[in-house]
């Protein structure tokens, strides 16, 4: 099991690198706009979101290098985009090569969410598999909390700290790059290749205690035909799912919330080194009740998380609007928001990665991931990208308002069409939702 736990906190490695490259910007935010004088709309569109636009193309063709030529060789892959998009962003002097940059960077990102949950769901065992795929969860919310943190210290350094912000991602990706070589390659993706010797060889390392022919000999029969499609009537009900749990995410405002962070707590009163000091609280919230998550996903289930975190949602967006609408001045918001990120944690940030992850058989496991992702980081892409102009035209109040309605929609959803995937092989659910 120690080697077990070694590849899976490697691979979720490349989820840090995922939430310091996302997150990192929100540090430089504000300097870059006034640097290049851009526009609300330029700055949010190409600036911002160049990488998020990157993340959305990465999350759409990221499936075919993930079954083409391996989780393991894609995942190398990802190493090198994220290294590269770090030291160029932080050595160019426009805006444009700044976008192309955080665009290659982007692509790693969408890529990681199709490569490393669906390497850790395929190695791990059904009834630690929620725990272990959320560390990939577990190590993004590490990587926005060492962000903030980065983003903090730096700060006064001078008129190039943003530099420093952005080319700091560059040693995280060096010694993920270096682990990642470390790891083997996924039992279910070589019995897929036709490869069951070097599976079983494999799956023997990772649990000692497992009987690997009969687990081998499950994972065969569990394989979809290469004739199947993803769109094909079998597949639509977990299309659907994988579509829902993306949409919700999206709208509960987490990435704008994220990317705008300073800024947000500035509108709400609070003077510029106190607004990043409350994001470093986003940062560490976000990682205290991730390991709240993980310890709960196997216990409670998928579904228990899902209800506690839409609640809160609903309260914690609630809360914030009101506290934009009537003007309060202080802590209110940082401590709503505190309470909003909480309720993402356990809810949406443990659960989406293992969620999706769990429900395609082995060939269409990836394109499946990819569907879902692609979903999220098209949203991801679209909202922040609106939220200065929308919260300059419309005001707070009522970006925060929209925000709880659509958690009522995601509470509802989970209610009456969201099932629960715990304790279950992968085999077993994906014959479960392609009927």
């Amino acid at each position: 099991m120690q080697k077990l736990l070694f590849w899976s906190i490697s691979v979720s490695l490349a989820g840090f690198l995922f939430g310091f490259d996302t997150i990192v910007i929100s540090g430089a935010d504000k300097t870059l706009q006034a640097l290049w004088g851009s526009s609300a709309m330029f700055h949010g569109v190409v600036v911002i979101s160049a990488a998020l636009w990157g993340t959305v193309i990465g999350a759409m063709f990221g499936g075919f290098p993930t079954n083409a030529y391996g989780r393991k060789n894609t995942l190398v892959a990802i190493g090198a985009l994220y290294l590269i998009s770090a030291v160029g962003s932080a050595l160019v002097s426009d805006p444009y090569t700044f976008a192309l940059f955080r665009f290659i960077g982007g692509l790693g990102v969408g890529a990681s969410t199709i490569a490393a949950p669906a390497y850790i769901s395929e190695i791990a065992p059904a009834a630690s598999r929620g725990r272990l795929v959320a560390l990939y969860q577990l190590s993004i919310v590490a990587g926005i909390l060492v962000a903030f943190l980065s983003n903090y210290l730096l700060r006064d350094i001078g008129p190039n700290a943003w530099r420093w912000m952005l080319g700091a991602e560059a040693f995280p990706a060096l010694i993920y790059g270096v682990m990642i070589t470390l790891v083997p390659r996924s039992p279910r993706w070589l019995v897929m290749q036709g490869k069951p010797e070097e599976a079983g060889r494999i799956l023997r390392l990772a649990d000692p205690q497992a009987d690997v022919d009969a687990y081998v000999a499950q994972i065969t029969s569990g394989e979809s035909t290469r004739t199947e499609t993803l769109f094909g009537a079998k597949y639509r009900p977990a299309l659907a799912l994988v579509f829902f749990i993306a949409f919700f995410n999206q709208f509960s405002g987490i990435n704008a919330i994220l990317y705008y962070g300073p800024r947000i707590f500035e509108n709400a009163g609070l003077e510029s080194n106190a607004a990043f000091l409350s994001s470093v609280g986003i940062g560490v919230v976000n990682l205290a009740f991730t390991l709240l998550g993980m310890a709960l996903i196997d216990r409670l289930g998928r579904k228990q998380l899902m209800y506690i975190g839409s609640v809160g949602y609903i309260v914690s967006l609630g809360m914030v609007a009101v506290a934009f609408a009537f003007s309060w001045s202080g802590m209110a918001v940082p401590i709503f928001l505190f309470l909003f990120i909480a309720s993402h944690a356990i809810g949406q940030g443990t659960v989406i990665w293992v969620f999706i992850s769990e429900i395609f058989p082995t060939q269409l496991r990836a394109s499946g991931q990819a569907f879902g992702s692609s979903v999220h980081w098209v949203l991801a892409a679209i909202i922040p990208a609106l939220t200065p102009q929308l919260f300059s035209s419309v005001g707070p109040a009522a970006v925060f308002v929209l925000f709880a309605l659509m958690m009522v929609g995601q509470l509802a959803w989970v209610f009456l069409k969201m099932p629960e995937t715990k304790g279950q092989t992968l085999e077993e659910l994906s014959a479960k939702l392609s009927r």
